[in-house]
């Protein structure tokens, strides 16, 4: 299965880029939860300007979907890791539509 960034995080993605080249934000972090495919989907955020990637392999089959709470419980443990002056998301999975993000 071919990964790809849904509509909605490649706005989130490309809001952050405007604010950092605004000089609003130092650094861009594009973060990802789920499968070890999804690293395509992270070089595409480094691609479009992002400055790191985190991906947080939390399944082993693109067909698994990670319960909300699991995510919100990583993302919180990413957030108080990395320490993120602002975090920006996308609304929700085009695959399943979630609303997990």
């Amino acid at each position: 299965v071919k990964m790809s960034m849904n509509p909605f995080d490649e706005i989130a993605v490309e809001e952050a880029i405007r604010l950092k080249e605004a000089g609003k934000a130092d650094e861009v972090v594009a973060v990802s939860i789920g499968v070890k495919q999804a690293q395509e989907t992270l070089r595409t955020a480094l691609a479009m300007g992002a400055d790191r990637a985190i991906l947080v392999v939390a399944a082993d089959d693109v067909h698994t979907d990670i319960e909300p709470l699991s995510v919100a419980k990583i993302l919180a443990k990413v957030v108080e890791e990395e320490q993120p002056g602002l975090v920006i998301a996308g609304k929700q999975a085009i695959d399943n539509d979630m609303n997990a993000t």
